[in-house]
């Protein structure tokens, strides 16, 4: 399991750097990096989107992922995790003035914990190295997490660093189930996939911009739905 270890140690030395040279970075440059994380991760989203197989199952997935994290509530008790482990690292790290609104500072470390725990490229790096011991997609990611991490711990703090802990789990589920999802993962259903992810990433993207607050949390169910669902519709209509 090295890919996950790299991957939580990337966030934990990005945010960390982050912390260290937020005294040093200017102003200007803390406003305008943020969107161009947001930029990047519409344009990702977009490249995942077009892997899209069977296009009314990658719709289906959304409608009835973002109707089950509607009614479970999901995105309102991530904000309150949020909430929680800003005020409790407030007890020990003093917190930095970020000039960010409570409710502004919740729905960007929300949008971080999806960019970070959700991504495609993290689910299937996770799957594969669980199926063949290559870890190699895991270590691209990290090396993009920590310029994230460190670019956004400027203004949300050591609260960032937390983020490595649910996305080490996440990761390590999927590397231990590996062999029991991975012979689902058919060309078609990968494909299907891969863009009902891409969606998600550009509704982060959207977020993180500000031009439009999705509640990006309770589009998480999708993930689930979308493989199931890819591999019936195949089947039933390929």
């Amino acid at each position: 399991m090295i890919g996950p270890l790299i991957n939580g140690a990337a966030i934990m030395i990005g945010g960390g750097l982050g912390l260290l040279l937020a005294p040093f970075i200017p102003k200007r440059l803390q406003e305008g990096l943020p969107s161009a994380f947001a930029m990047v991760s519409i344009a990702m989203g977009i490249t995942l989107i077009i892997k899209v197989q069977q296009l009314p199952v990658v719709a289906l997935a959304i409608i009835l992922g973002v109707a089950i994290g509607e009614l479970c509530y999901m995105e309102n008790g991530v904000q309150k995790f949020g909430g929680f482990v800003q005020r409790t690292l407030a007890r020990v790290v003093p917190p930095r003035k970020h000039g960010l609104s409570a409710e502004l500072y919740n729905q960007n470390f929300t949008a971080l914990i999806v960019l970070f725990c959700a991504s495609g490229t993290g689910i299937v790096g996770s799957l594969t190295e669980g199926m063949t011991g290559d870890y190699q997609l895991l270590v691209v990611k990290s090396a993009l997490d920590i310029f994230t991490a460190l670019i956004f711990a400027i203004s949300l703090g050591a609260a960032v660093m937390s983020i490595a802990i649910p996305q080490f789990i996440i990761q390590a589920l999927l590397f231990l189930s590996a062999r029991l999802i991975m012979p689902y993962m058919t060309e078609v259903s990968l494909g299907d996939f891969s863009a009902c992810g891409g969606l998600i990433m550009v509704a982060v993207g959207l977020r993180i911009a500000q031009i439009k607050i999705f509640a990006v949390v309770n589009f998480l169910p999708a993930l689930v739905i979308v493989i199931p669902l890819s591999l019936f519709w195949h089947r039933l209509i390929g």
